[in-house]
């Protein structure tokens, strides 16, 4: 359930309405819905993936249309000179009208892509072109002319496309089958064994996909003689029969989908020499009931490494794969008494030594190990969490990390030695967030930045954190779309709360326009609440939640302990007990708002999606809730109905914790509900948590006579898309709120 990484801001924070109470407000430039949902963004253009080429000479970058957010063209400027220019346009080689393959819809909806246009795209390690999936076809743009070549013309979709890294041959998946094409002579083969209904190869599963954030199921070798591919079987996944209701009609879809304690795909891997070698398989052990999580090459092309994830996933081991025989050795085992968190963070060396993240110290740090899988010394330390790897510079001794060091709602990119003697040494300046694309040598990096004033802006940085030049500046000024309403609008305030085991519970507050202290408000609390993202940040406030205190509310958000980014302490809270401490935090921050002299502790709403929607039935359904209404968006409702990867990483296997699986199952509390308190939203084609997580509430409720309300959306995914279904979405709820909190 990572969903919120993407769709959260693309849907929880998309727009609200304005109501009555609005009209009294006496300020000249006030949002409306109509202009949170139109064109051009209000919180003005943005680059999205930036990239550098090889050489570092070139910057290329995705940004939406003005007069059209959906589509995405791919640009391109000059690092030392020039004007940012269309390097791919959109609308001259895609068909919006195509239909897209099933694979290719659940691919970018693991993706979390939601526009047309370009969506994707990598650059050759040669830096000779870029690569363009476009529409399930595949494009090169030369580096140097800007030539655009089609590469695939086919009714079926290419998928997963990449480039050797000599950048002779393209791989990609078609069909559920890895296919080779020589980019000299044009040809193609078919380069992995034949797909059937049940095996695919080169792709990642959906767990692998959806949960571990594995999106590919084959790597090139260095040296581009060879490629490592997975073999995943999904004989034994339950087929469970889900419904695609859109406005147009019915479409019943046999989803193999892996619910917690039921049978996962079996994935195999091998090792094939080019053009046609033979398939090597790689001895994954005999438990074949576990995760392939992570797959990396030596940089000699000599040997591959391997990290298997046990199906409990307290177990993470390191294999060192000999590529002849696919013989393996473990040579390092991460272990956990709750769950190893998987991560991006092994690097392999030069030398052959490798840097590797653990939670051994109570915190996420970096650790160097020899050639030899030898502990050689702990790099990073401190009562902090380091949350990625940035880039590592050999030649210096360098590696280049993303941290909050001194506050969990604020990140920064940070340097220091890889010997591990010095402290920390901030690369960015404080006071917001920042998220940094730095080239792999540490010279340079695309960095990302916003504060509550401060829209997101990019710019290129040298490795000092010196600003070379911008991007996309995004300046607040006259021109920009925000302009009009920035001095309306007030910043957060933050603070922090102590959970019931003394732990900082960091918290923000949005408050009404004209706000009077000696009134009376009521207030929303906008929650997530789980593993996948902490919400509470120094960031650029979505202009849609100004609608909230343009209606007169007090908008209150939480962290709850189980969020991540914080110590192994804080977030282990959970474990077994979805339900439990998050409730517990969120219950807290209700009180505090009941606790303060303007607002109205009779009046306070609750909302959220996905696990926030989770949240939000569970702190309905709590005794004695201080919630008085609550708008829950495509929620779990049974933690068995959801995946296998997600729900037992953080609830164990259902046979294993049968009192957590139904002290968190929301119908066993249903009784708890107030009449005329809830709405409950789902889309009627989610794939994600199906619409029979909302449907079971639904049927109780009616069981039990209970009155409450229901918002469905046709042909919806996890996710909504479009202005106009968001909208309708955020209208429905304020409305909600409304009529229940005024």
């Amino acid at each position: 359930m990572k969903t919120l990484k993407s769709i959260l801001f693309a849907t929880l924070i998309s727009g609200l309405s304005i109501n009555a109470y609005a009209q009294n407000i006496k300020t000249d430039n006030r949002l409306t819905i109509e202009r949170v949902f139109s064109d051009p963004a209000l919180s003005g253009p943005n680059a999205n993936n930036p990239q550098l080429s090889p050489d570092g000479s070139i910057l290329t970058y995705l940004k939406s249309k003005t007069e059209d957010v959906t589509i995405q063209d791919l640009w391109a400027v000059d690092i030392k000179n020039g004007a940012p220019f269309v390097l791919v346009d959109a609308n001259k080689l895609s068909n919006p009208a195509k239909e897209l393959s099933e694979e290719e819809k659940g691919r970018r909806e693991r993706l979390r892509l939601s526009s047309r246009g370009v969506v994707e795209y990598k650059w050759d390690e040669t830096g000779r072109a870029v690569l363009v999936p476009l529409d399930g076809d595949i494009f090169a743009v030369d580096a140097k002319t800007h030539e655009i070549k089609r590469l695939t013309q086919t009714p079926q979709d290419e998928i997963d496309a990449k480039l050797s890294p000599n950048g002779n041959l393209l791989g990609f998946v078609r069909e559920n089958e890895l296919i080779i094409k020589d980019l000299q002579n044009g040809t193609e083969a078919k380069f992995s064994p034949e797909a059937s209904e049940n095996i695919s190869y080169g792709t990642a599963d959906f767990i692998a996909e959806e949960e571990q954030d594995r999106h590919t199921g084959y790597w090139w070798a260095p040296d581009s003689s060879k490629i490592a591919f997975t073999k995943v079987d999904e004989t034994n996944v339950d087929i469970i029969p889900r419904f695609e209701i859109s406005g147009s009609g019915t479409k019943v879809i046999s989803q193999k989908y892996p619910r917690a304690g039921r049978p996962n795909a079996v994935v195999e891997l091998y090792v094939k020499s080019l053009p046609n070698g033979e398939m090597v398989k790689v001895d994954l052990g005999d438990d074949k009931d576990i995760y392939l999580a992570r797959v990396n090459w030596a940089p000699d092309a000599k040997s591959l490494y391997v990290q298997r994830l046990s199906r409990n996933q307290q177990v993470l081991d390191l294999l060192l794969v000999d590529i002849q025989t696919g013989k393996t050795k473990t040579i390092l085992t991460e272990k956990s008494d709750t769950w190893v968190e998987l991560s991006d963070d092994f690097r392999l060396l030069k030398s052959g030594d490798f840097v590797w993240p653990s939670e051994r110290d109570g915190n996420n740090h970096l650790y160097l190990y020899d050639k030899n899988a030898k502990l050689v010394r702990q790099i990073t330390k401190g009562d902090f969490p380091i949350k990625r790897i940035a880039a590592i510079n050999e030649d210096k001794g360098l590696i280049y990390v993303m941290a909050s060091p001194k506050t969990p709602i604020e990140t920064g990119l940070y340097v220091t030695s890889l010997k591990g003697d010095k402290p920390l040494s901030p690369i960015t300046n404080e006071g917001g967030v920042w998220n940094a694309a730095m080239a792999k040598s540490g010279q340079s990096f695309i960095g990302t930045y916003s504060d509550p004033k401060t829209p997101p802006n990019v710019g290129l940085y040298d490795s000092n954190g010196k600003k070379l030049r911008f991007i996309e500046e995004n300046a607040l000024n006259s021109s920009h779309p925000f302009y009009p309403y920035k001095e309306t609008y007030s910043a957060p305030e933050f603070g922090v709360l102590k959970s019931d085991d003394n732990q900082d519970l960091q918290y923000s507050m949005l408050k009404p326009l004209n706000f009077d202290p000696s009134k009376k408000y009521p207030a929303i609390v906008y929650i997530y609440g789980g593993p996948a993202k902490a919400m509470v940040t120094k960031s650029w406030v979505a202009p849609s939640l100004r609608l909230y205190q343009d209606a007169g509310y007090v908008v209150f958000t939480l962290d709850n302990r189980g969020t991540p980014d914080r110590s192994k302490k804080f977030t282990r809270a959970i474990y077994k007990k979805f339900g439990g401490p998050d409730i517990d935090d969120q219950i807290k921050g209700a009180k505090f708002l009941q606790s303060l002299p303007y607002i109205d502790g009779k009046r306070i709403g609750i909302t959220g999606w996905s696990q926030g929607g989770f949240v939000t039935l569970m702190a309905m359904t709590a005794k004695d809730t201080p919630f008085a209404a609550g708008v829950a968006g495509a929620p779990p409702t049974q933690w068995g109905l959801y995946d296998t990867a997600y729900t037992e990483r953080y609830m164990a296997m259902p046979d294993e914790n049968k009192d957590g699986y139904a002290q968190s199952d929301v119908l066993n509390r249903i009784q708890n509900l107030k009449p005329n308190s809830l709405m409950i939203m789902h889309g009627m084609a989610d794939d994600n948590v199906l619409l029979d997580n909302t449907t079971r509430v639904i049927a109780a409720l009616q069981a039990k006579g209970v009155p409450f309300e229901t918002m469905l959306y046709p042909g919806e995914k996890h996710g909504l898309k479009g202005n106009a279904k968001k909208k309708h979405q955020f209208q429905s709820a304020l409305d909600f709120f409304d009529r229940h909190l005024k």
